[in-house]
């Protein structure tokens, strides 16, 4: 593998999480033949993956961000988990190429428009959209979920040599109370050990952010402190 890789550092933008602060990432482009082997070496980093680069925070005066992932084969559903699973038995679940469907577009601006209203992803035309899900130089694919009124939730997920990671997902805004969004974790934890891989990528978290508390039910969790990854959060 050539180790000559061209990091740079990204210019400070308004933080999408912290008021009053502001976000910059250190990114590399995935590139060339080796770009799976370099996407399944900065995930164990502590990278993200978002078209063809692979970027993490690195804001000068704050370390909130921190990226985490679930051990698969130590994971056990708890009670609110399980009663999740129950209440969507009837829910299929499929895995498919990463290809920019028209009613998972469709699905993707209902979801925008009920639960993320100020983000700047709602004005992605289809081309923008077909961009985020096709344009990987790595493993990706999409797991779609699906009853009788048609599909319900989608998430692009990567595929690297230790685990799956979740890159990005949506679901029917009307189904709040069917805890989708949790649903898709799950059955992506349960297709990494059907896959014999140890992992699942959660992306970052911040500590004490309410829209980032959910990712504390799937414990045990692992925290990468610095490139190493611990059982307890960085201080």
């Amino acid at each position: 593998m050539n180790c000559l890789k061209a990091f740079y550092s990204t210019r400070p933008a308004p933080c999408p999480y912290l008021p009053d602060r502001n976000e910059a990432k250190t990114a590399v482009d995935l590139n060339g033949e080796n770009a799976q082997i370099w996407a399944n070496a900065l995930s164990r980093a502590g990278f993200r993956r978002s078209h063809g680069v692979c970027y993490i925070p690195s804001c000068p005066d704050c370390r909130a961000c921190v990226s985490v992932r679930v051990r698969v084969g130590d994971f056990v559903p708890n009670k609110k988990l399980r009663k999740t699973l129950r209440q969507n038995a009837a829910v299929k679940c499929r895995f498919l190429p990463n290809i920019a469907f028209d009613d998972h577009y469709a699905l993707f601006r209902r979801y925008l428009d009920a639960r993320h209203q100020s983000s700047e992803m709602r004005e992605m035309f289809f081309e923008e959209y077909r961009a985020m899900i096709e344009d990987s130089p790595v493993a990706a694919e999409l797991m779609e979920l699906s009853d009788e009124t048609g599909v319900v939730g989608v998430m692009l997920t990567d595929e690297t040599d230790d685990g799956l990671s979740a890159v990005y997902s949506f679901f029917n805004p009307d189904l709040r109370r069917r805890s989708l969004g949790t649903l898709m974790i799950l059955r992506l934890i349960e297709a990494a050990k059907k896959r014999n891989k140890p992992y699942v990528y959660l992306g970052y978290m911040i500590r004490g952010l309410s829209n980032m508390a959910y990712k504390e039910k799937f414990a045990p969790l692992e925290y990468c402190d610095r490139g190493k990854w611990t059982d307890s959060f960085p201080d």
